[in-house]
């Protein structure tokens, strides 16, 4: 299943219909879509590297604005976010993410928005826990643009060589991003 979706995004990264199909998926990702942005964003950039910066613009505004989506489904539609926590594997993901809020707050906003953890977790868990929305809003900004302009700026410079990499170890390269946001997070809980 994961790799027809793969497949379907970089479909649409090579479609007319390229930077609003970014944007979409920018903002579905941050609220209850499982692909992250980043997929689409490559190949764009290695495409138009001229355009770089655009993109990860659109990809930023439409991951904050996705959020904000996110965060909305927590705070007023609670029961919605629950389940779609379920989904993604935390059924006690509402008990879970609010004891992270509560410890880490703004940092563990900072630190999703910039790892592969799945944004759309910290976005719902957001509005359950009641994080301050400007709070969530400016990190959001911070982290999403930094990983989306570091993407971008990755591909533009150093092309297509990078991308064929990614692509030929995506596996091994999500488990050790994973592991890394694991260890950051395990981190943070030792020493705050």
């Amino acid at each position: 299943m994961f790799r027809k979706m793969y497949d379907w995004v970089m479909r649409l990264a090579a479609s007319r219909h390229a930077p609003r199909s970014l944007a979409a998926i920018s903002f579905a990702e941050s609220s209850f879509f499982p692909i992250p942005p980043d997929v689409m964003l490559g190949p764009m950039v290695l495409a138009r590297p001229n355009k770089a910066f655009l993109y990860a613009a659109i990809c930023t505004l439409a991951s904050v604005a996705g959020g904000m989506f996110g965060y909305g489904i927590g705070f007023f539609l609670e029961p919605v976010g629950v389940k779609i926590l379920e989904i993604f594997g935390h059924p006690e993901g509402e008990a879970e993410f609010k004891a992270l809020f509560d410890r880490f707050g703004v940092a563990f906003v900072v630190l999703a928005g910039f790892t592969p953890i799945p944004y759309k977790l910290i976005t719902i868990s957001s509005g359950m826990a009641n994080f301050d929305l400007l709070t969530f809003i400016w990190a959001s900004a911070a982290s999403r643009g930094a990983r989306f302009f570091a993407v971008a700026a990755i591909l533009k410079y150093l092309g297509p060589a990078m991308l064929q990499e990614f692509e030929r170890r995506l596996t091994l390269y999500t488990i050790v991003l994973l592991i890394l946001a694991v260890g950051g997070i395990l981190v943070l809980k030792v020493f705050l």
